[in-house]
């Protein structure tokens, strides 16, 4: 797999990374997702992916610790481990930007995680109060101390990223970003790239409903992304995924992921797995080469949202 930069950082990375909040813990339903998140990482790091993206409101801690883990039977130098934090215990789950919070939570993860660094570390999500500025101020000097590699946010606001990136610490933002929800394509993805801040999404398949296994008569499970019209359209978008997909033998899920790997602005995907099928699913992802045809074709069956 071919590697990229994250920002301005000493980071490289696989631009095909894993998204790890499926890993550890236990499901909405009940289901224990401690094994089968070892084998997800397992077979994820196995297939040359490089990048692990985790955060302590995954499980509360047991996605990292899973890693950790895992990452005892591989190289740590060649992994690439993203983590995030802000959600506070002590007051109700609450974002936290407080540089102490953010420097405890570091700490934190670093020992769940059984390691000495964190290749990306994320804000979570910002909080009412804390000045964005002084925030990431404390990632600079845990970064100057070797505990991060590259300083991240996310879910922040445009003029909030404006705001953490006043001194030029931030390497990459992690933003909600698919092809039915295409928002930071305006004036986001313009000042990243015009201050080299890497660009990860998150809800790139609007959770399952970009890879074609749903229909008609799913529209209520996805009302909190698209709703009435709108639901429609994005069902006559994945309709052309589903023929571009066929075209390649490969599935609307790989598809979709072509698509982002081929889109400007977009520098490292991180689809989630439940499984280790999954997975290799996900890594098939990079024998799909869109041609110019067909990227335009997909672009525009969402153009509207």
């Amino acid at each position: 797999m071919t590697q990229i930069q994250i920002g301005t950082s000493d980071v490289y990375t696989t631009r095909l990374g894993l998204g790890t909040n499926k890993v550890g813990g236990t499901s909405r339903a009940g289901v224990d997702q401690e094994q089968s998140g070892r084998e997800v990482v397992r077979t994820a790091l196995d297939s040359g992916i490089q990048l692990l993206d985790t955060a302590y409101m995954y499980g509360q801690g047991r996605s990292e610790a899973v890693i950790g883990e895992v990452l005892k039977d591989y190289d740590r130098s060649k992994v690439v481990i993203a983590t995030k934090a802000a959600h506070d215990p002590k007051h109700d789950m609450q974002p936290n930007n407080d540089p102490a919070f953010l420097t405890q939570s570091v700490d934190d993860a670093l020992t769940r995680l059984q390691t000495d660094y964190i290749d990306i570390f994320y804000i979570h999500f910002p909080d009412a109060t804390t000045p964005k500025a002084e925030a990431v101020g404390a990632l600079a000097k845990l970064k100057q101390a070797g505990k991060i590699r590259a300083i991240g946010v996310s879910n922040f606001s445009l003029a909030q990223i404006k705001e953490a990136n006043v001194d030029g610490d931030i390497d990459v933002v992690e933003d909600h970003y698919s092809l039915i929800h295409r928002a930071p394509e305006g004036e986001e993805m313009a000042y990243l790239k015009a201050h080299h801040i890497s660009f990860v999404p998150y809800f790139p398949l609007a959770s399952g409903l970009l890879t074609g296994k749903y229909g008609a008569a799913d529209r209520a499970r996805f009302a909190r992304f698209v709703e009435g019209a709108q639901f429609d359209a994005a069902l006559q978008g994945v309709a052309v995924l589903r023929d571009v997909a066929a075209a390649h033998g490969a599935s609307v899920t790989q598809t979709a992921l072509a698509w982002y790997l081929a889109a400007p602005g977009v520098d490292v995907m991180i689809p989630g797995a439940r499984n280790a099928e999954q997975v290799r699913g996900i890594v098939g992802t990079l024998d799909v080469q869109l041609t110019a045809a067909e990227f335009q074709a997909i672009d525009q069956a969402f153009k509207q949202f």
